[in-house]
């Protein structure tokens, strides 16, 4: 089934700014939020999409991406190995720095191959996640004297099933054959030795062939939880 558009997702035009992408999605998430629609599937499934589109389009970088290439820059997951079209590669390194880009061109030729090492790391280390924005309302008496709220916010967790492994309980990943495990492939332009994110398993060194159904070989699934929010005496909109 073919995604709907992050813009017709969120209700605005293509190209708006921060300000509406804010407003809109503040709109959305309020109307759908699963505390106001219990029970509702239907509303719960939105309620992601809405997620996802707006933590795509608040991202200068991803919002460029996506702008220019559309779904297809992130086909792989987000920021997770999708190419885009003429060969725009979308590995582990998107979201890199412009230092970490020169360091990954020029690591074995000035560093002693440190593009590598800060490589592998990337691409079995945990990555931060995105930031999540609640609207919450509260009346004027609890704006001044300040409350503890209770939110329920979406949280990526460890599959249960697969133990984090991403494979079929019973099975394994197994080594990469075309990085044998490294994560990264080698190729020489012209006086440097040019490292980049293995294309077949997107910098993991590992490749899963039979991917655990529960979080279709991801190893982590998104359950809700609870969370105590303070707000402060004296707070304002925002």
């Amino acid at each position: 089934m073919a995604k709907r558009d992050y813009y017709e997702i969120l209700g605005v035009q293509k190209g708006a700014d921060e300000k509406a992408l804010k407003s809109a999605y503040y709109k959305q998430a309020k109307k759908l939020h699963p505390d106001n629609n219990p029970g509702d599937k239907a509303a719960e499934a939105k309620f992601k999409e809405v997620n996802e589109a707006y933590d795509v389009l608040k991202d200068p970088q991803k919002k460029a991406a996506y702008d220019r290439f559309g779904h297809q820059a992130f086909e792989n997951g987000m920021g997770g190995g999708g190419r885009g079209p003429g060969g725009a590669g979308f590995g582990p390194e998107f979201n890199s720095s412009m230092s970490d880009i020169f360091e990954d061109l020029f690591g074995d030729f000035m560093g002693g191959g440190r593009g590598r090492q800060q490589r592998g790391a990337r691409g079995g280390g945990a990555q931060r996640g995105s930031d999540l924005r609640f609207n919450l309302e509260i009346n004027l008496t609890e704006a001044f004297t300040g409350k503890t709220a209770q939110v329920r916010v979406p949280s990526s967790v460890s599959c249960e099933t697969c133990k984090g492994s991403g494979a079929k309980p019973g099975t394994a990943p197994k080594q990469c054959g075309t990085c044998n495990g490294a994560g990264v492939v080698r190729s020489q332009s012209g006086f440097f030795t040019v490292e980049r994110a293995c294309p077949t398993c997107q910098g993991r060194g590992q490749v899963i062939s039979d991917p655990c159904s529960a979080c279709a070989g991801q190893g982590r699934v998104t359950k809700e939880r609870n969370l105590s929010v303070n707000i402060p005496q004296g707070v304002e909109d925002g």
